[in-house]
């Protein structure tokens, strides 16, 4: 491994390890301590610990909860997805659920909404910055991944049945001005993690280059994804080219940028929505 390498794994794990503290202030400053759920497993081991501790004798964190929801995840997600990718996520799950069980539970406002909001903004913050660089927060990024990768089928029906269970399990038991105050949530962190990665589950990216076969292999030794190529040429300098189509889940998006920028930095590439597909678009 070279040293800009070495200098990326660094400035990645920074960046896991802020993402983490953002996710744990969120719960024990703001949703934790106003009874709000957050979204996916981190929600879901929130409602757990609640559950545990209001109907039994036990009492288990929700840092504990998280650990443990992600530990046979992040064991499929080694052998479907990817070492880097998992590894990474398993780091932020750890660190996430380190910090919950260090930093303090404190009440900083009694009012439900600006806890529902702050928390669901800075949490989002967290999650956008660690998927940017190429990692998750674990839990449901990891399923998504792996579906996506399997059969392509669309994740965001698994997303929200998730979060409608978390979010009609809490109106039911704690009340349903808590549910909607966890949609509030919920909105306000899909909103920031949008504005901060991107809001499309998949995308194009077209390249245009001169090293197609070096790119090529490049792209295929890191990702499950077929790439249809067209000649092109430059109209200005009359070069011959090669242009590449591939269509990538937004979790491949930072491990593709990556891939062109060590093979060929002057290639040019243009990353548009896909807001549709049919047939597979993974290689076979």
């Amino acid at each position: 491994m070279n040293r800009d390498s070495v200098h990326l794994e660094v400035k990645k794990f920074v960046v896991v390890l802020i993402g983490a503290v953002l996710g744990a202030i969120a719960m024990n400053f703001f949703l934790i301590p106003a009874n709000v759920y957050a979204s996916g497993f981190t929600g879901m081991a929130q409602l757990l610990s609640s559950i545990i501790k209001e109907f039994t004798q036990f009492n288990v964190s929700t840092g504990i909860l998280l650990f443990l929801l992600n530990i046979p995840v992040t064991i499929i997600g080694w052998f479907k997805v990817g070492k880097s990718f998992t590894v990474y996520s398993f780091i932020s799950v750890f660190l996430t659920s380190f910090f919950l069980e260090v930093i303090p539970v404190i009440h900083l406002s009694p009012d439900i909404l600006l806890n529902a909001v702050f928390g669901g903004v800075i949490a989002a913050v967290g999650v956008g910055l660690t998927l940017k660089w190429g990692a998750s927060t674990g839990g449901m990024d990891i399923i998504a991944m792996i579906l996506s990768r399997m059969k392509d089928k669309p994740v965001g029906s698994y997303f929200f049945a998730m979060n409608a269970f978390i979010i009609i399990s809490a109106g039911f038991l704690y009340g349903w001005e808590k549910a909607l105050y966890t949609l509030v949530t919920l909105y306000a962190s899909t909103r920031v993690i949008d504005a901060i990665h991107t809001r499309h589950e998949k995308l194009t990216a077209m390249i245009i280059t001169k090293k197609s076969q070096e790119l090529r292999e490049a792209i295929h030794s890191k990702l499950m994804r077929g790439i249809t190529t067209l000649p092109a040429k430059g109209a200005f300098s009359g070069e011959q080219k090669e242009m590449m189509i591939i269509v990538i889940s937004r979790y491949e998006l930072y491990e593709l940028e990556h891939t062109i920028k060590e093979v060929d930095p002057n290639a040019f590439t243009n990353i548009v929505q896909t807001t549709g597909i049919f047939g597979f678009f993974r290689r076979d």
